[in-house]
C-alpha cells in the first residue's frame, strides 16, 4: 500500500460501515437539532453582523466545557454556562459595534487561556481534550442527548416568540425603536439565545470550528435569496446537510468529524456564491439599455 492509499484509507474507510452506523444514532439525531438551531440563529447572526461574536462566545464555551471536564461535571452544562456568561457580557457591555468588538477581543484570549489551563490540569483521556476543540462523532451519550434536545427546544421556542420583532430590529433598528420595538432588550435576549446555540454546536464540531454551523449556512443562503421565508429554510437545509453528511463521512475514518463538516459547509457556500454571482450578472445584463443608434449623416 502506498502512502497516498494509506492517507485515503484514513480519510474514507467504509469497512463495517453498517455496524458502525448504530454507534452514531444519537449524533445523527443531535445533528438534526443542531442544524435546525444553527441555521435559524445564523440568519440573525448575518443580519446583525455578529460572526465575530460567535467566535468570542465559543472561546468561553470552550473554557466552560474544559472546567466541567476537569471537575467531572456535565460537559454540555459547562459549555452552556460559559457561553451564557460570554453572551451576557457582550450584550451588556457592547451595545455599539465598536464597543462590542472590543469586548469580544478581550474575552476571546481570556476564555482560550482558561480552557487551556483546565485541559492542562485534566489527567484523563487525551481524546476528551481533543474532542472539545475539534468535536467528537460518538461523544453524544443519552444524558448529553437530553441536554442537547432540551436546550434546542428552548432556543427554538425563544426564536418563535421574538422572530418578527427581532427581524424588524435587525433590518432597521432606528425605525424599529421609533415604532416602540424594545431594540436593546431584544438584542440582549438574542445574545443569550446565540450563546445557547454556540454551546450546542461546540458539542459536535468543537470550539474552534463552531462558525461552520452558526455562520456559514446562513451566509450561503443569503447569497442566493433575500426572501424572509426562503432564507431561513435554505440556511437550515444547508446546516443539516453539512452536519449529517459530515457525521456519515467521518464514521469509518480515524479523522475527527470537524474537517468533514467544514468542507461540506464551505463547498455549499462556494456553490451558492457562484450561483449568486451568475444571477447578479444575468440581472445586470437584462437591465442594460442599448445605446441609441447615431443619426444618419445629412
Amino acid at each position: 500500500m502506498t502512502i497516498a492509499d494509506g492517507i485515503w484509507q484514513q480519510i474514507f474507510n467504509f469497512d463495517d460501515y453498517g455496524e458502525l452506523l448504530a454507534l452514531v444514532r444519537n449524533s445523527l439525531i443531535a445533528g438534526v437539532a443542531l442544524g435546525l438551531v444553527g441555521g435559524l440563529v445564523g440568519v440573525f447572526v448575518i443580519m446583525r453582523d455578529l460572526p465575530f461574536a460567535v467566535h468570542g462566545i465559543s472561546e468561553l464555551s470552550f473554557a466552560g466545557a474544559s472546567a466541567a471536564l476537569l471537575l467531572g461535571l456535565n460537559i454540555v452544562g459547562g459549555s452552556i454556562v460559559g457561553s451564557l456568561i460570554a453572551a451576557g457580557a457582550i450584550g451588556l457591555l457592547g451595545s455599539r459595534a465598536r464597543d462590542r468588538n472590543s469586548v469580544i477581543g478581550t474575552l476571546m484570549p481570556f476564555g482560550l487561556g482558561l480552557g487551556v489551563l483546565f485541559l492542562a490540569l485534566y489527567e484523563g483521556r487525551a481524546a476528551n481534550k481533543f474532542g472539545i476543540l475539534t468535536g467528537q462523532i460518538v461523544a453524544v451519550d443519552s444524558p448529553q442527548m437530553s441536554w442537547l434536545l432540551g436546550t434546542s427546544a428552548v432556543v427554538l421556542v425563544a426564536l418563535m416568540l421574538v422572530w418578527r420583532p427581532l427581524a424588524f430590529a435587525s433590518a432597521d433598528p432606528d425605525v424599529a425603536e421609533a415604532r416602540g420595538v424594545p431594540v436593546r432588550g431584544l438584542s440582549f435576549a438574542f445574545m443569550l439565545v446565540l450563546g445557547l446555540a454556540v454551546a450546542l454546536s461546540v458539542q459536535i464540531v468543537g470550539a474552534l470550528l463552531v462558525l461552520t454551523l452558526v455562520v456559514t449556512p446562513a451566509a450561503a443562503a443569503a447569497r442566493v435569496t433575500a426572501s424572509p421565508v426562503l432564507l431561513p429554510v435554505l440556511s437550515v437545509a444547508f446546516a443539516v446537510t453539512s452536519i449529517e453528511g459530515g457525521i456519515l463521512l467521518a464514521l469509518g475514518s480515524s479523522i475527527p468529524i470537524s474537517p468533514y463538516v467544514t468542507t461540506l459547509s464551505f463547498t455549499i457556500y462556494v456553490v451558492c456564491r457562484l450561483v449568486g454571482t451568475y444571477r447578479t450578472r444575468q440581472w445586470d445584463t437584462g437591465r442594460a439599455v442599448p445605446e441609441p443608434a447615431s443619426p444618419p449623416p445629412t
